[in-house]
């Protein structure tokens, strides 16, 4: 095994520099392999482009002859660029993207043939769904689902394959993905949040959820990555002692992109340009070998597509460059992991987004009645909200050092909070002329200046205000964003709805002025969310303390965070919201538990492989060879050999002790397990792979790691940490 090591550690100083030249403007490129707008004014009639752009406006269904024109188009532009295949993408719920290619290849007889595709087969298909996670909610043996047309997610072009974005449903019509959920969250929300909006603007028509996600991720050598079975199967290091030198001294973080990496960076942007997904920043992150990159925020469903697009384009390209892309949440112990921020926030069709502070105080009324209702829902719904980011791979991020804790509380600043203070003290019911006008001028009028010397950003929060967007820290690098943000989207939906049914109270019983019956509502709403606020350090240990107080749940551990999932209230909330049925929550909960099962019995099992079949072996050729050493001391200075083998016996007894703790470890490890496995009872099972088998991993790793440094570096089977974090 250490031959592979050497020959992966030869292979990558061999690596041969791919030079990715860029000839064209971003502005030129982008866009170019999508069915766009633009492109659609081109190839559609205008009949065809009208009833498309309703029913992405409008939500307006498509009908077949307006689909036949469009998959007609569709399929001409297609061709004109090389294109031989065309498939409905989606987003099944094992976390990655789906797809089955179909030729537009068609036979007509008499040995002829045509270039085939049309409204029946862009709007729907039919793949086969018996593999596909469901939750209980079909049968292995029932194949059939569908794929339906997402209009408001455009076509793409991906090397010689038309993409359709589509949603994945089961035959007896209950969502099978991430996005059909999605967008009936997106649904909710536009119709609670343009009727609150229409308190303060009577024009505004349509919200819009908007994100902007940011994507930390690894680069590590792909032959070095090859070379160890725990990054292959499991996308992370499961052992490994750290390097003497990691991120001590901050030099990476924000340093000069080495070339290498750089290059990947050009190749992988030059593919988003081509396919609409806009990024916009790169950089360096905080560990070696780590990076992010970031677009420009887009409407929620468009970009939770193009994040999902991404995470698949990031391994093709990487593998152009001889480079792995590791996107777990913790792929190296001892160094930071990745997360993914996801940026929200709600605009209008008028051109206003809902959570940037105005210049009047009209607008800063309309800011505060979004700023505080999110707060409020994020209050109720704290536990939902940790459940949305929960998962095998995250539960090694959430609570260390750099990143959020499991503890889910919102950081808004020291002048904000001031400013929700004396929103407070405002009089209940009617308000005089005088306290009217000072309350406008003097707090809501201020904001604008206020946020301008805003207080300093919180890092340690898991969902933090930062001026204009809500910033959810908590969502792990692997994560599909369609998850956080249907149940963030959701809960502030059914905050909002709630929100004007107060206020609207308010209103017709108590004779109130919309304004004063706003300020009313809010200002109970400050009140009762006070708990969730918190402005300190999130990492430390008082926090944990203090937020017991508050009432504020801790699930630190995925099955723990998941049940918050199929909670009587979650479940009201979703089907009030019309988001998700019962049986469609409890199919999820059910994915979701099995999933993380799942991870932690694979790496359970390549953990004990390793160990036994790669550590435990080297340990012994090594303990061999000191053995041998300490005879031939003993031929050499017979009596006097037990001073000058000391240290050679002490050596061995230490290594016999390691490879009596591996073997001992990884047998309960395998008791466990099988105990686990014997349990039917899906919540408890989770349980038991978290208490009991998991939780034996950081005991066998600690020997194997000490062993790493006591044994000969040059029989080592794996590669070293020092080896895969500095790749230049």
């Amino acid at each position: 095994m250490s031959l592979l090591r050497f020959h992966a550690i030869k292979e990558s100083l061999a690596y041969k520099f791919v030079n990715v030249q860029e000839h064209e403007r971003r502005s030129d490129l982008f866009g170019r392999n999508v069915f766009n707008e633009n492109t659609m004014r081109q190839y559609l009639t205008k009949d065809a482009f009208v009833g498309v752009r309703n029913a992405v406006q409008f939500g307006k269904k498509i009908d077949r002859n307006i689909a036949d024109q469009v998959a007609s188009s569709m399929k001409d532009w297609a061709l004109a660029k090389g294109v031989t295949h065309y498939t409905h993408w989606f987003q099944p719920l094992t976390g990655s993207t789906a797809e089955k290619h179909d030729a537009f290849f068609e036979t007509v007889g008499g040995g002829m043939s045509i270039e085939k595709f049309g409204g029946t087969q862009l709007v729907q298909q039919e793949p086969d769904a018996s593999s596909f996670p469901s939750g209980g909610i079909r049968n292995t043996f029932e194949a059939r689902g569908y794929t339906a047309w997402d209009p408001t997610s455009p076509a793409f072009i991906y090397e010689t394959t038309l993409c359709i974005p589509t949603i994945f449903v089961a035959y007896t019509g209950e969502a099978l993905d991430y996005k059909t959920p999605l967008l009936r969250a997106l649904h909710a929300v536009d119709d609670a949040a343009t009727a609150v909006c229409r308190y303060f603007d009577k024009n505004v028509k349509k919200v819009t959820s908007s994100l902007g996600w940011e994507q930390e991720y690894f680069l590590i050598d792909k032959m070095l990555a090859s070379s160890r079975p725990d990054i292959t199967l499991t996308g992370r290091t499961l052992l490994g002692h750290s390097s003497a030198k990691g991120q001590q001294l901050d030099d990476h973080y924000f340093g000069s992109i080495p070339n290498r990496a750089l290059n990947f960076m050009r190749d992988l942007e030059k593919e988003c340009m081509l396919l609409g997904i806009p990024v916009k920043t790169r950089h360096n992150e905080v560990a070696p070998n780590q990076f992010e990159l970031a677009p420009i925020f887009e409407e929620a469903n468009l970009a939770v597509d193009h994040n999902s697009l991404l995470m698949d384009i990031m391994g093709r390209v990487a593998s152009r460059h001889n480079f792995k892309v590791l996107l777990h949440e913790k792929p190296f112990a001892g160094v930071n992991g990745s997360g993914k921020h996801n940026n929200w926030s709600l605009s209008t069709d008028t051109g206003v987004n809902l959570l940037a502070p105005g210049k009047t105080p009209m607008s800063n009324l309309q800011f505060l009645t979004f700023f505080i209702n999110t707060i409020k829902a994020v209050h109720q719904h704290e536990a939902l909200l940790r459940a949305a980011v929960a998962s095998a791979s995250n539960e090694h991020r959430l609570g260390a050092n750099e990143a959020p804790p499991a503890i889910m509380s919102v950081f808004i600043g020291e002048q904000l909070s001031k400013v929700l203070d004396e929103l407070e003290g405002v009089t209940k019911g009617k308000l005089s002329p005088k306290e009217k006008t000072e309350l406008k001028l003097n707090v809501v009028g201020k904001i604008p200046d206020v946020l301008l010397d805003n207080t300093d950003r919180n890092r340690t929060s898991p969902f933090a205000f930062t001026g204009n967007k809500f910033e959810f820290r908590a969502v792990g690098s692997m994560a599909n964003c369609g998850n956080p943000m249907t149940v963030l989207n959701t809960i502030v939906a059914k905050q909002l709805k709630d929100f004007k049914t107060e206020v609207d109270a308010l209103i017709n019983k108590k004779d109130l002025k919309k304004d004063e019956a706003v300020f009313n509502v809010l200002r109970e709403y400050i009140k009762s969310t006070k708990s969730i606020l918190f402005d300190g350090n999130s990492y430390g240990e008082a926090w944990e303390v203090e937020a017991k107080k508050r009432g504020l749940s801790n699930n630190n551990t995925t099955p723990q965070a998941l049940k918050a999932r199929v909670s009587k209230a979650s479940i009201s909330l979703f089907e009030e919201m019309g988001v998700m049925s019962k049986i469609e929550t409890e199919a999820r909960y059910e994915i979701e538990v099995e999933v993380y099962i799942k991870h932690v019995q694979i790496e359970s099992r390549v953990l004990g492989d390793i160990a036994r079949n790669h550590i435990v072996p080297t340990a012994v050729k090594y303990q061999n060879v000191l053995i041998e050493n300490v005879r031939g001391l003993k031929e050499i200075f017979e009596e006097k050999y037990h001073n000058v083998s000391k240290e050679q016996v002490n050596l061995i007894e230490e290594i016999s002790n390691h490879i009596a703790g591996i073997n001992a470890n990884v047998t309960k490890m395998i008791d466990e397990r099988r105990k686990a496995n014997n349990i039917e009872d899906i919540e408890k099972k989770a349980e038991a792979y978290c208490k009991h088998v998991k939780s034996l991993f950081d005991k066998i790793r600690h020997h194997c790691d000490n062993l790493e440094l006591l044994v000969d570096d040059e029989i080592w089977p794996l590669t070293k940490y020092r080896e895969l974090l500095f790749t230049r």
